[in-house]
């Protein structure tokens, strides 16, 4: 499987976050090593997950726009002649 490589500024802020995260919510302070560890499990743990349903999203919008654009082709076919009668 692919693994997530992120800009080193991405994760940088994604480490603060978690930081910031475990002294707000559980009065514990983590060093930046430690929030690197645990914003690397959540990316192999539930990055997948996240990626799987963008994809579920990204393929239903799509399907919706081509279907619209399918009957738009449909309302340019012009009226056949019938002929012999």
């Amino acid at each position: 499987m692919m693994t997530l490589k992120l800009p080193r500024e991405q994760k940088e802020t994604m480490i603060a976050a978690v930081q910031a995260y475990f002294e707000t919510e559980r009065g514990e302070s983590i060093g930046s090593i430690a929030a690197e560890g645990f914003v690397d499990f959540m990316i192999g743990a539930v990055g997948p997950h996240i990626y799987n349903q963008a994809v579920q999203d990204a393929r239903r919008t799509v399907n919706e726009r081509l279907a619209s654009v399918e009957d738009d082709l449909y309302a340019l076919e012009k009226p056949l002649p019938r002929l012999g009668r």
